[in-house]
C-alpha cells in the first residue's frame, strides 16, 4: 500500500483531530491515529471511546485501498519537523511496517492492526436533522462553553443544551452560578427538539469552526450526536437527563437597566477587585443617576478600592453585590462594546 500526501495538509489536519486523543486510555488502540485510503482519500479517525472525529485529506497518488493504524504521538511530532513537501507512505500490509519518505530522508515505524479501532456510534432511525451556519454555531459555543459546570451530581449541568424549536434555536449553559443563553433566529428545526452536548466535544468544535464558511450538520438522537463540517466529522456521545427549566430563573421585566461600556467595565473589575476579600472576591456596584460606582474591600487586611464610570442609567439609586470572578467571566465572553 502506498500513496503521497502534502506534508502540510496531513499535518494540519491531524493536528486539528488530535485533541480529542486523551493522555491515558484504558486501550492502547486510542493512542492511534486510523488511517483509511479509498478511491484516492486518505480519511483519519480519532476516538476517546465517548467522541470520534474523522477528517479527509487529498492525496496526489495511490496505488490500492487500505486501512491502517499508527501512533498518534510519534507521527504528529515527526510531521512538525518537515516543511512543505510530499511525503510518501509505504506500508506492508502483513507486517504493518511503515515508511516515510520525504525529501532528503524517512522515518520508519511500525503500525498497528486497524481491525481493533472501536466503531463510531450509529444514529437511530428517529434521529433529528438540523443546519447552521459554522460561524453561528461558533458564536453559541464561544459565548456558553465558560458557563459550563464540572458536576458529577448533576451531569446535565457539564454541558451546552441545545434548545432547537421551529423558530430558533437556543444554547444554554450554566454551572448554578452563573447561566448564558445565546438564542439565534439564523437557525431554526422542523419540529421541537433538544439535547445536551458536553463540554469536551464543544470545544473540539470551537477549535475547529473559525476556518470554516459554510453550514454545519448536526444530527442527533437520545444518545449520539454527528456534526459534519467540510474536511471534519465529529460523533459524540451526549449527556442524557431531563435540563432544568432555564427560563424560570430569567427575571422578567426586570425594572432595573444599566448600560456601560464593557472593556471599561471589564478593566475596573480587574483593579477594584484586587482588594476584595480572598475568600468571597465581593464587589459592590452602586448605581446612581448616569454613574456607576465599583467598590470592594478586604477587613481581615484593611484594604479597599473605589472606582466610578459613567454609565447610562434613569431608575432608583441601588446597590448589588456580584464574586467579581463570575461577573468577569461574562464581560470576558460577550462580544458587544
Amino acid at each position: 500500500m502506498k500513496f503521497i500526501v502534502s506534508s502540510t495538509a496531513l499535518s494540519s489536519h491531524l493536528q486539528a483531530i488530535s485533541r480529542v486523543i486523551n493522555s491515558k486510555n484504558a486501550l492502547p488502540i486510542l493512542d492511534c491515529f486510523l488511517f483509511e485510503l479509498q478511491d484516492g482519500t486518505l480519511s483519519a479517525t480519532v476516538s476517546d471511546s465517548e467522541t470520534t472525529m474523522v477528517t479527509t485529506v487529498e492525496v496526489n497518488e495511490s496505488d490500492m485501498d487500505g486501512r491502517f493504524a499508527v501512533t498518534a504521538k510519534t507521527l504528529l511530532d515527526a510531521l512538525k519537523e518537515i516543511p512543505e513537501q510530499p511525503l510518501t507512505f509505504e506500508i506492508n500490509t502483513d507486517s504493518l511496517e511503515i515508511t516515510v519518505q520525504y525529501q532528503n530522508g524517512k522515518y520508519s515505524l511500525m503500525g498497528q492492526n486497524a481491525d481493533e479501532f472501536p466503531q463510531s456510534a450509529m444514529l437511530g432511525d428517529n434521529a433529528v436533522r438540523v443546519e447552521m451556519d459554522a460561524q453561528v454555531l461558533l458564536g453559541g459555543i464561544n459565548r456558553a462553553v465558560f458557563a459550563t459546570a464540572d458536576d458529577e451530581l448533576r451531569p446535565v449541568m457539564n454541558g451546552i443544551y441545545f434548545d432547537i424549536t421551529t423558530e430558533d434555536i437556543t444554547m444554554v449553559a450554566s454551572d448554578g452560578h452563573k447561566l448564558v443563553r445565546c438564542k439565534t433566529l439564523a437557525a431554526k428545526g422542523n419540529e421541537r427538539a433538544a439535547f445536551i452536548l458536553p463540554k469536551k466535544p464543544a470545544s473540539l468544535m470551537k477549535n475547529l469552526l473559525p476556518k470554516e464558511q459554510g453550514m454545519v450538520t448536526i444530527e442527533f438522537d437520545e444518545r449520539n450526536a454527528v456534526f459534519t463540517l467540510e474536511s471534519y466529522r465529529m460523533v459524540c456521545r451526549l449527556i442524557e437527563g431531563r435540563y432544568p427549566n432555564y427560563n424560570s430563573v430569567i427575571p422578567q421585566n426586570n425594572p432595573y437597566k444599566v448600560t456601560v461600556d464593557r472593556l471599561q467595565l471589564l478593566g475596573a473589575l480587574r483593579r477594584v477587585s484586587i482588594f476584595s476579600s480572598q475568600a468571597s472576591s465581593l464587589i459592590k456596584l452602586r448605581m446612581q443617576e448616569n454613574l456607576i460606582v465599583i467598590s470592594a474591600q478586604d477587613i481581615d487586611f484593611s484594604t479597599s478600592a473605589e472606582e466610578t464610570l459613567v454609565c447610562q442609567y434613569a431608575g432608583n439609586p441601588m446597590s448589588i453585590g456580584f464574586k467579581s470572578t463570575f461577573l468577569i467571566d461574562i464581560l470576558n465572553n460577550i462580544s458587544a462594546d
